[in-house]
């Protein structure tokens, strides 16, 4: 018996799909395979403000379509550089993540492009009781001394008065353990200039409390203020009610006594 031949349209088809097949399957080997291309990535965990070396650094093969902008695939080209931020083992050492050429250690060294370091005092048990660690945001709140006339002693304002600062060092340290708390009357923040004038003014007006922030919370809160008054109720913080007064006679003498 003889078969029915297939039409023409059949048998091209099945070609065209063996022939893409077979250059899906010869791609797929190739991106497989790759080509290579070395990039130096961290031998270890980098704190911030690590100086690089030859013992911190080495190099990765990683897929030339894989690529991350800003890569080094020299190491040696990377030696004296500091990073200005953490990285962890194996993370590619990119150019945003290093302080500029010929920049010196220290905090210097991961400050960000037109921003400043200012080290403020902050009350040591409403400072977030020590949790303020590099890398961290917080808020700045101040807590006035007086609100009121000259010689006349007003009711007390707690304001914040800066929002998402980060964190550069705590004490004198910009690389703490982060295992423990670290309750210290200093902290180092990275502020714009203008926000530094706000701050150095808010230091002068009162004292200063941190407010620590969730990592990925970028989102600004304006807020009036809290004072007594408005904390305890209007009539809260006044005089005593006054007492009833009553009359006294005494002979001739009279008096009121309350």
């Amino acid at each position: 018996m003889n078969l029915p031949h297939k039409p023409w349209w059949i048998a091209g088809g099945i070609a065209l799909a063996l022939g893409v097949t077979a250059l899906s399957a010869r791609w797929l080997m190739h991106a497989a395979r790759g080509t290579a291309v070395p990039v130096a990535v961290a031998a270890a965990t980098l704190p911030q403000g690590t100086r690089l070396t030859s013992a911190n650094v080495t190099l990765q093969a990683w897929p030339d379509h894989l690529l991350p902008p800003g890569f080094a695939a020299d190491a040696s080209r990377l030696e004296g550089r500091y990073v200005r931020m953490t990285l962890p083992q194996g993370t590619p050492i990119l150019e945003s993540a290093l302080a500029p050429e010929g920049t010196r250690g220290g905090l210097s060294a991961i400050i960000a492009r037109g921003r400043r370091a200012m080290t403020v005092r902050v009350n040591e048990v409403v400072g977030v009781a020590g949790f303020a660690l590099p890398g961290n945001y917080v808020d700045v709140v101040v807590n006035s001394l007086h609100e009121g006339t000259p010689g006349h002693a007003g009711s007390s304002i707690s304001k914040i008065v800066l929002e998402h600062v980060p964190v550069l060092a705590v004490a004198q340290e910009a690389n703490p353990d982060e295992t423990r708390p670290h309750v210290v009357n200093a902290v180092t923040l990275e502020v714009t200039p203008a926000e530094a004038e706000q701050l150095d003014l808010a230091r002068s007006i009162g004292t200063l409390s941190l407010v620590l922030r969730n990592q990925v919370d970028p989102q600004i809160t304006p807020t009036t203020g809290a004072t007594r008054q408005t904390l305890l109720g209007r009539f809260s913080a006044g005089p005593a009610a006054t007492a009833t007064a009553t009359e006294v006679i005494r002979g001739m003498e009279r008096s009121l006594q309350r």
